[in-house]
């Protein structure tokens, strides 16, 4: 399709005045599964006349070529073409297996002699690789993998530590964050769209329903502190406490 023809189609879409019809939605699949997905059942039950079409990718779609209508991404810079809505900020940790027996608290040099997990190339982490440079953490990297889903995965299996968004490893009990959320991994969540669709009322109602439902959640996207109580998300998508000690057998 020329450039015309969607510039066309995107003005059309955005003299839509009612809350009905699809929307083309990307995100990652760590999102969807650690956050989004109850999010959305409460969206579809507050407007049924919208239905959701998700594409799950790591990759950014091209909003500008209608490869879908909003993003719901993490980004500490997103594309300055794209009207974009900061939701909150994610915190990230060093996770393991409590299998591995190590103690909360650690320093980052006690743990670098831990097998490591580290991120694939292709899930383009710069800040990441960064900081596992800094620290010398990528000799002791056993295993590379290119999704957060995937590293949650493997951290699970006991293979290694990790550092994973703390919204997505303290689902499981049996998972152990050994550090505080660091600084330099913290990133944004943003909600984009293309100029165009402003003026699309069900794009807004989504908007508007995410950025409420999200930030309600904005303490446990944080990440807690160490021996701070940690916070998971139920079915329903409400936000309930658990022991942060995780001291269970």
């Amino acid at each position: 399709m020329d450039e015309a023809a969607l510039d066309a189609e995107r003005k059309v879409a955005g003299r839509d005045l009612a809350p009905s019809g699809e929307i083309w939605a990307t995100t990652t699949d760590s999102l969807l599964m650690g956050l989004l997905s109850p999010l959305f059942t409460q969206f579809q039950h507050k407007y049924p006349g919208i239905v959701l079409d998700v594409a799950v990718s790591n990759q950014l779609f091209n909003l500008t070529r209608r490869e879908a209508d909003v993003a719901i991404r993490p980004s500490n810079a997103p594309p300055e073409n794209l009207i974009g809505r900061p939701l909150t900020a994610i915190g990230q940790a060093v996770y393991a297996h409590r299998s591995l027996n190590l103690t909360p608290g650690a320093s980052i040099k006690a743990l670098a002699s831990q097998p490591w997990i580290g991120s694939g190339s292709r899930l383009q982490d710069s800040a990441l690789d960064q900081w596992m440079d800094k620290h010398a953490l990528k000799p002791a990297c056993v295993y590379r993998v290119d999704t957060l889903v995937n590293i949650l995965s493997a951290v699970r299996s006991g293979m290694g530590l990790a550092v994973l968004p703390c919204y997505l490893a303290d689902e499981d009990p049996n998972i152990i964050q050994l550090t505080d959320p660091i600084p330099e991994l913290e990133y944004g969540l943003w909600f984009l769209m293309h100029p165009d669709l402003r003026g699309v009322v069900r794009i807004h109602a989504f908007m508007d329903f995410l950025t409420e439902a999200v930030r309600a959640q904005k303490q446990r996207l944080a990440g807690p502190l160490l021996g701070m109580p940690r916070c998971v998300q139920s079915p329903l998508g409400e936000v309930i406490s658990a022991d942060a000690t995780q001291s269970h057998p």
